[in-house]
């Protein structure tokens, strides 16, 4: 099968992480990224990777920032759901007569103030589900 542009320059890519993995030395390199310019099917391709072990893909720039969006939305939205219905609640109370206390501060208020101090700390003061975050060691017996 034929291979374009594309093709070549991620095996080149893959060749210049053997390089800074010690595999290959600067001369091979050269030798290698000359086959790989004139390579023309995949085959060939292959041909020069051969010996080589197959990489892990490169790291997914993107990966850290939708992990941030879905930690803090595990954090912070069950606060926001825990808010909107004692909210609700509080305001149907005042609007069919009863008393007009915020006492839903007493429920959001704390639990917020410690989310946002986790937040800017970078402190992971609770997890999902409000669980205290531990590290756990395993202890292996001997066999």
């Amino acid at each position: 099968m034929r291979i374009g542009d594309a093709e070549r320059e991620r095996a080149l890519e893959r060749l210049g992480r053997h390089v800074g993995d010690g595999r290959l030395d600067l001369a091979e390199f050269t030798a290698r990224s000359e086959r790989v310019a004139a390579a023309r099917t995949a085959a060939e391709l292959a041909v020069v990777e051969s010996d080589l072990p197959r990489l892990p893909p490169p790291p997914d720039p993107d990966r850290d920032r939708r992990v941030r969006r879905a930690a803090l939305a595990a954090t912070w939205g069950p606060w926001a759901v825990t808010a909107v219905v004692v909210l609700t609640v509080w305001a149907a109370v005042a609007l069919g007569g009863g008393g007009t206390y915020f006492w839903p501060i007493w429920v959001i208020g704390p639990w917020g103030a410690l989310l946002a101090l986790g937040a800017l700390t970078g402190l992971p003061l609770a997890g999902p589900c409000g669980r205290a975050r531990s590290r756990v060691h395993r202890v292996h017996a001997p066999s």
